[in-house]
C-alpha cells in the first residue's frame, strides 16, 4: 500500500486520519504485522527532549530613541553575537557570562548562561539589556541600559544549528579520576555509563533513511510549531548501519527554527553541567507519515532494534580516535544497566523519557485534532551514499608572508 502527504493532509482535515506515537505503532506491528499496520496509520508521532548545545535565539530588539546600532549587547549579563544588524543578534545557549569562573569543579557549582535567559524569555520574564555602540549619523546612540521582554521585542525565534542527533555515544569513563564533559559527570574506572537519547522515541531514528524528513518539514518545537531548515551542522549520514539501514552512531542533524514567543518554558529549559558548562535541553517531536511498508517497518522498530556506541571520554572522545567499547541497545540502556568489559555497569539518561512522551503525544492530539497538518520536505536531507562526511580541524603551522 502507498499514500502521499497530500492524501494524508485530506484525512487530517477530514477528522479521519490514524495516529499513533512511535511506541504505541511497535505494539501494533508486532500485533498485526507490518502490512496490516499500514493499511490502518496515516501517522506516527516521535518526540525527544534532552540538552541541544547548538542552539540559540536570533532578537530583534527594537530601535531606541535616537536609535542604536549595537557593537556588544549583553542579556542579564550574557553577551550576544550583534554582528548582523543594528538591533539583530544572536544569543547562544553555551556562552557565559564574563564573570563566570568556567569549568568549575567543585560540588554545587552551575554557571548560568545563554540558555537561562531564552528560558527566562519564554517563561515571560523581563531581562536586562546593555548596549555598547561607537556611534553614527544615522545611529547616534553610544549606549542603552534597559529591560525587554518577549511582549516588547518585535521579534524573537530559536534558530538551532544542530539539534535533534539520530543517535549518540553512551559515554563512559575508563581513568582512575573523576571526568566532567557534556554528557555529565563520568565516575572512575566505568562507574556509569551515560546517554542521551529518547530511543524508541527519537525522530531521526524512526525515519533513519530520511525519507519523510527535509527542508521544511513542520515539527513540533519548544511547545509550539517550527521547521526543519536543513541538515544540522556535524551531519553525518556516511556511517555504520545495519542491514535495514538505521545508523550504530551518531548520524544525522537538524537545524531547526521556530517562533520563541509562542513556545513554552516546559519545553525550552536552560540546563547546567557541573565543569563543563551550560547547555539548552530542546523538546522536538517529528510526525512521520507513513507512505508505504517501508516507512512503517523503519518507523516500528524498538528499542531492542537500536543500539548505540560505547566511548572512553576520558581518552578516546577528546583524542578523536575512532573506537567503540562495543555496542548496547536502547533496551539495555534504560534498563538501568549494561555489560561493558565484563562488568556491569550503571546507566544515566540525560534526555527525559517521560518528556518525549509527552512530546510525541501532543503532536499526536495536534494532528488528531486537525490543528497540525504535515509538510512535504522542499528537499530531502543529504542521505547514505551522498558523500558528506564529518571532517576535522588540522593543526597547521601559519604560513609567514
Amino acid at each position: 500500500m502507498k499514500r502521499t502527504v497530500a492524501e494524508i493532509n485530506e484525512r487530517i482535515k477530514k477528522g479521519q486520519a490514524v495516529v499513533l506515537t512511535a511506541e504505541e505503532v511497535v505494539r501494533l506491528v508486532k500485533e498485526k504485522g507490518v502490512r496490516k499496520a499500514t493499511a490502518e496509520v496515516d501517522v506516527v508521532t516521535t518526540g525527544t527532549f534532552g540538552p541541544m548545545c547548538s542552539s540559540g535565539a536570533v532578537i530583534n530588539t527594537g530601535h531606541s530613541k535616537p536609535r542604536i546600532k549595537m557593537k556588544k549587547a549583553w542579556f542579564n549579563d550574557v553577551e550576544a553575537y550583534c554582528g548582523l544588524a543594528a538591533v539583530d543578534c544572536y544569543l547562544g545557549a553555551t556562552e557565559l557570562p564574563e564573570s563566570d569562573p568556567e569549568n568549575r569543579v567543585y560540588p554545587g557549582a552551575f554557571s548560568y548562561g545563554g540558555a537561562h535567559v531564552i528560558q527566562e524569555l519564554v517563561a515571560g520574564k523581563e531581562v536586562r539589556l546593555r548596549a555598547i555602540a561607537y556611534g553614527t549619523d544615522c545611529y547616534p546612540r553610544k549606549e542603552i541600559e534597559t529591560t525587554i521582554s518577549l511582549k516588547t521585542v518585535n521579534e524573537a525565534y530559536l534558530f538551532n544549528p544542530r539539534n535533534c542527533y539520530q543517535n549518540y555515544n553512551c559515554a563512559v569513563n575508563l581513568s582512575d579520576r573523576m571526568i566532567y564533559t557534556y554528557m555529565g559527570v563520568l565516575k572512575p574506572n566505568l562507574g556509569n555509563a551515560n546517554y542521551c537519547s529518547a530511543g524508541v522515541l527519537s525522530p531521526l531514528l524512526k525515519d533513519p533513511l530520511y525519507r519523510t524528513i527535509g527542508v521544511g518539514t513542520r515539527i513540533f518545537l519548544g511547545g509550539g510549531v517550527g521547521y526543519v531548515v536543513g541538515q544540522g551542522t556535524q551531519h553525518n549520514p556516511e556511517v555504520r548501519r545495519t542491514p535495514l539501514g538505521v545508523p550504530t552512531g551518531g548520524a544525522g542533524t537538524l537545524a531547526v527554527t521556530g517562533d520563541l514567543k509562542r513556545m513554552s518554558p516546559e519545553f525550552v529549559v536552560g540546563v547546567s553541567f557541573m565543569g563543563y558548562g551550560v547547555s539548552l535541553a530542546v523538546g522536538l517531536g517529528v510526525p512521520i507519515p507513513i507512505l508505504d511498508e517501508d516507512v512503517m517497518r523503519l518507523a516500528a522498530l524498538g528499542d531492542e532494534d537500536l543500539v548505540t556506541q560505547v566511548v572512553d571520554y576520558s581518552h578516546d572522545y577528546p583524542e578523536m580516535i575512532a573506537r567503540s567499547l562495543g555496542e548496547v541497545s536502547y533496551a539495555q540502556l534504560r534498563s538501568g544497566s549494561v555489560t561493558i568489559q565484563g562488568r556491569e555497569v550503571p546507566t544515566v539518561s540525560l534526555s527525559s523519557f517521560a518528556k518525549a512522551r509527552t512530546i510525541a503525544a501532543t503532536l499526536k492530539a495536534w494532528i488528531t485534532a486537525g490543528e497540525f497538518t504535515l509538510s512535504e520536505p522542499a528537499q530531502p536531507l543529504p542521505g547514505p551514499g551522498s558523500g558528506i562526511t564529518l571532517r576535522g580541524l588540522q593543526d597547521r603551522p601559519l604560513k609567514k608572508h
